[in-house]
């Protein structure tokens, strides 16, 4: 095959620093086009970006050329200094994240599950939709460890 081809849909999450409710409803809409914004750069187009005061959800293409780790380190490096430009100057990300592929077939319903985010947290924490994820997704954890 003489050309690389991909389709990679990945579901990512990551809290703010000790899950605190540091992002405010105003600076949210443009941390999240912000963050749109990083993963554009890095040939990783964000199809939906949303979430709370304390953590975000991202659905994105993964570029064939950008690891996973580099894509989310670029995302949480830009953007905290970012927020610090906006006047959160203790604003910073909790180390660690989740993130979770999925098929094209299923991006409409990804995408609903990010818009609504504001509703799913008047029902369930951070934690609990989480754990909910990783088990969804059948990732195995040790929840000692998840949230330091």
């Amino acid at each position: 095959m003489a050309q690389s081809l991909a389709n990679i849909l990945l579901h990512i999450v990551f809290s703010t620093k000790d899950r605190q409710p540091t992002i405010v409803a105003g600076a949210a809409d443009e941390l999240h086009r912000y963050l749109a914004g990083v993963c554009r750069e890095l040939g990783c187009p964000a199809h939906q970006v949303g979430g709370t005061q304390d953590h975000v959800h991202m659905a994105c293409s993964l570029a064939r050329t950008v690891t996973l780790s580099k894509l989310v380190e670029d995302v949480k490096t830009s953007s905290s200094k970012w927020m610090k430009t906006k006047g959160s100057r203790s604003f910073a990300w909790q180390n660690g994240y989740g993130a979770f592929s999925f098929g094209q077939s299923q991006l409409d319903e990804v995408k609903r599950y990010i818009a609504n985010q504001e509703s799913h947290h008047r029902r369930r924490t951070f934690q609990e939709e989480f754990r909910l994820l990783l088990e969804r997704y059948r990732v195995p954890y040790d929840d000692r460890y998840v949230w330091d």
